[in-house]
């Protein structure tokens, strides 16, 4: 299964929703006219398994000196753990916050200086929380040689966020890709262009 088709496959399912003509609401307060719930991949496992094993290839493509794939709580986690298996590599993941009992690990899973771990999200949009988890898989003296995500925004705060955290990051699929994929399907030439005004300015955008 190659990317246009774990795109078709995402939106078949009701996965990633395209609205141009309404908007839904994020917890951050923008609005905006797609929605993407990527934690349902999880249910399908020829879906979960592609997206696994083209995130691997992307991920030898990137990041040749990967030495461990690291999940990035809670959705990285399970696509972290298929990519590792396919990889053969060993796996970390790292919470958003310490514990607050026991030894109070952020990081689970065996840390070395000598590693090279690319973190795994599923989605990313402005890249806060999964900067996050570069910067505690840092603070234990590991190498991140970059994040990896199924699918990215490509909103203009995320590559300013990862440029100023100098770190490397390679998406799987990306805002563009998809609706460029669905102009000649599902969205209109008039839709098309008000789904790019909103990746221009997603802030300020409103129906």
């Amino acid at each position: 299964m190659d990317n246009n088709e774990i795109i078709r496959q995402l939106i078949a399912k009701k996965i990633v929703t395209i609205s141009p003509d309404s908007e839904f609401v994020y917890a951050s307060g923008m609005h905006s006219p797609i929605y993407t719930d990527l934690r349902q991949t999880i249910s399908y496992p020829e879906l979960r398994q592609a997206i696994a094993e083209n995130l691997a290839a992307l991920i030898k493509q990137e990041f040749p000196a990967v030495t461990v794939i690291g999940g990035v709580a809670t959705a990285g986690i399970p696509h972290a753990a298929w990519v590792a298996q396919v990889m053969g590599l060993p796996m970390i993941y790292v919470r958003s916050k310490p514990k607050d009992h026991g030894k109070g690990r952020q990081i689970e899973g065996r840390v070395d200086a000598n590693d090279h771990i690319v973190l795994i999200d599923d989605l990313i949009s402005t890249g806060g929380s999964v900067l996050s988890a570069v910067q505690a898989v840092r603070k234990e003296g590991a190498q991140v040689d970059g994040v990896s995500s199924i699918f990215t925004y490509l909103l203009p705060d995320a590559d300013e966020n990862f440029k100023k955290a100098d770190t490397k990051f390679a998406p799987l699929l990306n805002y563009r890709e998809l609706i460029e994929q669905e102009i000649a399907k599902t969205v209109t030439k008039d839709q098309y262009e008000e789904l790019l005004a909103w990746h221009k300015d997603p802030w300020h955008w409103q129906r």
